[in-house]
C-alpha cells in the first residue's frame, strides 16, 4: 500500500520517525490489544496510569541534559503536544484505516516534545498509552522494526544499560538516512506505554549518551 506523510518543519529527523510511524500503521500488523487488565507482557494497567492525554502532559520531560532549547508545540506541523488516535491515524492518507490499526492495538493517546534546531542537533520523546502492556510492547517493536528495515543500520534488541525489551537504531549522517547528523533512536515498552527517544548530534557517542539519558529520565516519570 502506498502510504503519503505529513510533513513536519521541524526537521530530517523527525520526518525519519514519523516515516516509521506510518510504515507501522500501514502494514495493520502488530498484535491486537487484550482488554485492559488482561495483558501478559506487565499485566494490567494500573490505577495511577493518566485517564487523558492532558494527564500525561505533566509526565513528559521538561529538558534534556544537552541543554538543547525546546522547541515550542507550535513550531511543528502537525504541532506535538497531545495526540489522540486520530492525530496519528492523520499521518497517512488512509486515516480511515490507520484508525482501525490503533484501536486495534489499544492505543488511547500520545505525547510529542522536541528540543533543538530543525537543522541538528535535536532531541525528540514520543511517550504513548495504550489499554493493554501487550499493545505497547507490540507498538514498540513494530516502530523499531519498520525503521530498520526503511533505513538500514543494525537494530540491537536488549542493548546493555537499558531495560528489557528496548531496541536500539544507530544512524550516521548524511543522504540516506536524511539526518543531519548521527541520530540514535531507541524504542521501548513500559508497561501500558511505548516510550521513543530520537537523539541527532555532532557525534555518534553523543547522539546515544543524550537518548540513553533522556530514556532514563523519561522512564523514571511514568508509572507502570
Amino acid at each position: 500500500m502506498s502510504v503519503g506523510l505529513s510533513s513536519r518543519t521541524g526537521g530530517a529527523a523527525l520526518v525519519a520517525v514519523l516515516a516509521g510511524l506510518v510504515a507501522v500503521l500501514a502494514t495493520g500488523c502488530g498484535p491486537a490489544a487484550s482488554p485492559a487488565g488482561t495483558g501478559t507482557a506487565g499485566g494490567s494497567a494500573a490505577a495511577s496510569v493518566p485517564a487523558s492525554a492532558a494527564e500525561l502532559g505533566p509526565l513528559i520531560v521538561t529538558e534534556v541534559p544537552s541543554r538543547l532549547e525546546r522547541l515550542p508545540d507550535s513550531a511543528l506541523d502537525p504541532p506535538a503536544g497531545a495526540k489522540r488516535l486520530d492525530d496519528v491515524a492523520a499521518y497517512s492518507t488512509d486515516a480511515p484505516h490507520q484508525r482501525e490499526v490503533l484501536r486495534g492495538d489499544g492505543y488511547r493517546f500520545g505525547w510529542e516534545r522536541f528540543w533543538g534546531r530543525q537543522s541538528g542537533p535535536m532531541t525528540g520523546v514520543f511517550v504513548d498509552e495504550f489499554t493493554s502492556a501487550d499493545g505497547a510492547a507490540g507498538y514498540a517493536a513494530d516502530l523499531a522494526e519498520n525503521e530498520q528495515r526503511r533505513y538500514g543500520g543494525q537494530l540491537r534488541m536488549d542493548p546493555p544499560g537499558l531495560p528489557e525489551g528496548c531496541r536500539v537504531l544507530r544512524l550516521a549522517a548524511g543522504a540516506a538516512s536524511r539526518m543531519h547528523g548521527p541520530a540514535s533512536f531507541v524504542w521501548c515498552p513500559h508497561g501500558v506505554f511505548s516510550v521513543s527517544v530520537i537523539a541527532v548530534a555532532s557525534s555518534a557517542a553523543a547522539a546515544d549518551d543524550e537518548m540513553r539519558a533522556v530514556l532514563r529520565r523519561q522512564l523514571a516519570r511514568l508509572p507502570r
